[in-house]
């Protein structure tokens, strides 16, 4: 399909993409997709004021009620899956396969919410004291600003939403200024879904587009109760300060420096293979991309001849086309930080097997690189740096307890794996000696989260989570509550204070 012919399929029109000052541009050829009209300020003050109002309405609404919206949203995404996934590659790059797949990600946590609206359980607590009950309630939190990065522009918005929509809470979505038009589109599709529905309040669900102004208006606002954001750390940082001086919730999403360490035991195998996807899938630009490979040493001279063999195979070209492995980075500042990060790997010794830019003929406007693997004598700065690019750095251990230390040597902590079929292996690296990630895998990559965990990191990737597990705990506020059915007023910690004498 021509560009011209996803946008249409996708339902945007040219009021949509015309007039405004934001230029859209697909990293596929560099071609121009749209000028999308900006929102000020003002306008965020706005719709930050209607979301108010929806949540009085919102929050007394029956969680399976709510549920029932959520519902109708999966609906409208498997009809419009072919549709919206060709427009993620489009505009973000990723091959059509990931594109399809991430829209699959959020009927997915559709489905997992629709559930969870008649199981937003509380706990029933024993009371110390007679003829007294204990339990926690969940209530609704209040409007959920939703942040969301240019790589995964559709799926991270709808692991929010559902979560907090069911949850009780209106939500404000600000997509990246580089991947506005998916966000549009998603968009229109939820506002099919609320047609449908017939009762939910006016500013349930709303996008605004802009640029930092437009974060910060979010993140400033006392009325937004919670703001979850995904990019990079510099970002998590502005968030967490401004939500931390109003004492506003903030879930972060942040960076991730994510490491495999292939033991003597592995099945080679199929490490080669997980490592191929998690380390090129995307182009490098997942929060949860494999970068760090570290090898035992017996293994090392067997595992990267068919690793380097692999990679020369790999299919780089338009991510819409049949067969296409590796799509393009986002943008020129994308091949210039790789460039910068394989320069600076090879200053600390490095040796670099790939890498470069790949069909510049082609696409003049579009930057398309060759993975690179970098064999390095150990783990530098730059290795410690998330570049977001297809690099993969490779190192070598003899001691799992050293091999360990260097997998969580570094600032971020989002996801990490080892490959092993020694059992003690593998149950020592998911142990408190073990990864210090939010995720942690046995013979499986990094990346590719299914929706029923919790995901998310610790250290620098933010300590946020998000989707399934228990993070709709998140989106909600938590009360204790304490029941006297007795006749009697026994204080806790057998705390006597007898004040007979003052009231009679």
């Amino acid at each position: 399909m021509e560009h011209k012919e996803i946008l249409e399929a996708a339902g945007l029109t040219r009021s949509d993409l015309t007039g405004g000052d934001l230029q859209v541009f697909t990293p596929i050829d560099g071609a121009h997709l749209g000028a999308v009209k900006m929102h000020t300020t003002g306008d965020a003050d706005k719709m930050i004021a209607n979301a108010s109002a929806a949540f009085t309405v919102w929050r007394n609404t029956p969680a399976p009620r709510r549920g029932e919206l959520v519902r109708l949203i999966g609906e409208e995404l498997r009809s419009e899956k072919e549709n919206l996934g060709r427009l993620v590659s489009l505009e973000c790059g990723k091959i059509l396969q990931e594109g399809l797949g991430e829209v699959q990600e959020m009927i997915d946590i559709c489905d997992l919410a629709v559930g969870l609206s008649r199981q937003l359980f509380g706990l029933t607590i024993a009371s110390e004291r007679p003829g007294h009950t204990m339990r926690e309630s969940w209530h609704p939190m209040g409007v959920c600003g939703i942040i969301t990065a240019f790589n995964f522009p559709v799926a991270p918005w709808c692991w929010n939403a559902a979560l907090a929509l069911v949850a009780g809470d209106p939500v404000i979505w600000k997509p990246s200024e580089k991947a506005p038009l998916t966000a549009l589109a998603t968009q229109k599709i939820c506002d099919r879904a609320l047609a449908r529905f017939g009762t939910a309040p006016d500013g349930l669900i709303q996008t605004v587009i802009g640029k930092g102004d437009i974060g910060q208006a979010l993140t400033s606002a006392r009325d937004v109760a919670i703001v979850s954001a995904t990019g990079s750390t510099g970002m998590g940082r502005k968030v967490s300060a401004a939500m931390a001086a109003r004492f506003g919730r903030c879930i972060l999403e942040l960076g991730g420096n994510n490491a495999m360490i292939v033991t003597p035991s592995a099945d080679l195998e199929m490490a080669l293979r997980a490592i191929v996807f998690s380390a090129v899938g995307t182009a490098g630009q997942r929060c949860t991309s494999l970068r760090r490979l570290i090898v035992h040493a017996d293994i090392y001279d067997q595992l990267l001849p068919r690793l380097k063999a692999a990679y020369d195979g790999l299919p780089v070209g338009d991510p819409l086309a049949d067969g296409m492995l590796v799509g393009p980075l986002i943008d020129r500042s994308a091949f210039d930080g790789m460039e910068a990060a394989l320069k600076a790997a090879q200053t600390d010794g490095g040796k670099v097997f790939g890498g470069g830019r790949a069909l510049a003929g082609q696409y003049p406007d579009g930057y398309y690189a060759a993975p690179a693997i970098v064999e390095m004598p150990g783990q530098t700065d730059i290795v410690c740096h998330e570049t977001f690019a297809p690099i993969l750095y490779v190192m070598k251990y003899r001691d799992l307890d050293r091999a360990i230390a260097l997998q969580n040597d570094v600032p971020q902590g989002l996801s990490s794996c080892i490959f092993s079929t020694d059992v003690r292996e593998a149950e020592y690296f998911l142990s408190a000696c073990g990864s210090d990630c939010g995720i942690a895998n046995v013979n499986i990559g990094p990346s590719g989260a299914e929706i029923g965990g919790a995901f998310g990191g610790e250290k620098e990737t933010g300590g946020g989570r998000e989707s399934g597990s228990d993070a709709w705990k998140g989106y909600m506020r938590r009360q204790t509550n304490t029941v006297n059915y007795s006749r009697d007023l026994p204080l806790a910690q057998g705390i006597t204070f007898d004040i007979e004498g003052a009231v009679s």
